[in-house]
């Protein structure tokens, strides 16, 4: 028995499977819509994505095949049900694990103070009246109160701490840092700083997964759902989209469009990101949503492969064209093709990672706090990785390695990033 049989045998003893019209009805366990179950001698077939990516019997065919069998005579497949499959796990490397986690939070506070260093302040001009904080305080700050998960009067002591331990130039009230996320000027110096923290891992990462998530806010909106054709409604929430490396979850680069934005436009601006940092990549698996021409060339002139399977009304067109020699490639080794795609499920458990660590939703009430407050979090995550690597792998974390000095022994000088004009 294998998982797609197992589940089949839940379906089949919890569900109403019904026939109409020459098909089988069989009920999503998601609760949305039914599936269409096709059994004949010529070969059984479903419409959900499992079936069309595999060509293989899904848990939906499996279900149909047991009621079959069961309420109407018809032949099934036999199961052995002595064997119960377990989901497969993957060895954690204990000893650094557990030590990672338990200097984390120290650890964190001195990877982040370093990575704010290479922030250029803006110049003030000598204006008189009360001196703002500096750039360099507010996002460690921001990012320090993502990584808590305390509000605003809880995170006080954690801050307060923080300027005790040199890590912010002057004294910053928790009730304070609620409206740093609110500063427009301060979003594309995130977006950097997200680059900047992974590439202490840019010689380990050559495979990367782009997807997209959301993360929940406190506003509710309603819209009109096409595919079912009601009105739904329920909290609003902000769709990240991230390229994340296949092996170390590090996230290099982050976009966030609104809500309604499609994935596939975001993929060149994810993978250019990652490639213009000094990533090498080699191979991008990505589900079908990010299938298009210019899509798979882009990855081609960067010297890698792109592994994004076939909607069903996909044509080879030209044989010789890139399009049509992986259309041939997913279509006649498909088992193949799959190991490689399969690497994309990273994105899915990094998005995990991020949501079960610094929550699946956002404090922020603004259009920019929740999109900087989001970004946070991909910050908040890459050191956290960081942190693991150092321990698992022996990488040290340089965000600003010192440039040689010249022949004429002039001081070396650190790369800046500069706020927005």
């Amino acid at each position: 028995m294998d998982m797609r049989e197992l589940k089949g045998l839940e379906i089949a003893a919890r569900s109403k499977i019904e026939f109409d019209g020459g098909a089988w009805l069989v009920p999503s366990q998601s609760g949305k819509g039914k599936y269409r179950v096709l059994l004949s001698a010529e070969g059984d077939s479903c419409n959900c994505e499992d079936f069309a990516l595999t060509l293989k019997p899904c848990k939906h065919v499996h279900a149909t095949r047991i009621v079959r069998e069961r309420d109407h005579g018809g032949k099934s497949p036999k199961i052995d049900t002595g064997i119960v499959p377990k989901r497969p796990t993957y060895r954690q490397v204990w000893p650094a694990y557990n030590k990672a986690q338990a200097v984390e939070k120290n650890r964190l506070q001195e990877l982040l103070f370093d990575l704010c260093q290479g922030i250029e302040e803006p110049n003030r001009g000598g204006k008189p009246g009360h001196k703002p904080h500096t750039l360099r305080d507010s996002i460690f700050a921001m990012a320090f109160k993502v990584y808590s998960t305390f509000s605003s009067r809880r995170f006080n002591c954690d801050i307060a701490d923080a300027h005790a331990l040199g890590y912010l130039s002057r004294p910053v009230p928790g009730m304070k840092v609620p409206a740093f996320f609110g500063n427009a000027d301060l979003t594309p110096i995130l977006h950097k700083l997200i680059t900047l923290s992974s590439l202490p891992l840019k010689t380990v990462e050559t495979v990367f997964a782009p997807d997209s998530t959301g993360f929940s806010t406190s506003r509710f909106v309603r819209w009109y759902d096409e595919k079912y054709g009601v009105t739904r409604s329920g909290k609003d929430w902000v769709k990240a989209h991230a390229i994340c490396g296949v092996k170390t979850n590090i996230v290099t680069a982050v976009t966030i469009e609104g809500r309604d934005a499609g994935d596939s436009p975001q993929f060149k601006p994810l993978v250019e990101t990652t490639a213009a940092a000094g990533f090498t990549v080699k191979e991008v698996p990505a589900d079908k949503a990010y299938l298009s021409h210019e899509n798979l060339e882009l990855v081609e002139s960067l010297g890698g492969i792109p592994f994004v399977p076939f909607k069903s009304n996909s044509q080879p067109n030209e044989p010789e064209s890139l399009w049509g020699k992986m259309y041939h490639y997913f279509s006649f080794r498909r088992d193949e093709f799959l190991v490689h795609y399969h690497q994309r499920s990273n994105a899915e458990s990094t998005f995990s990672m991020v949501k079960a660590k610094f929550l699946d939703s956002v404090r922020s009430k603004t259009d920019v706090a929740m999109k900087n407050e989001v970004l946070c979090k991909f910050i908040c995550h890459n050191i956290c990785c960081l942190i693991q690597a150092q321990h698992e792998l022996g990488i040290e974390s340089i965000f600003w390695p010192v440039k040689d000095e010249s022949p004429d022994d002039a001081p070396a000088v650190l790369p800046m990033i500069r706020p927005a004009n």
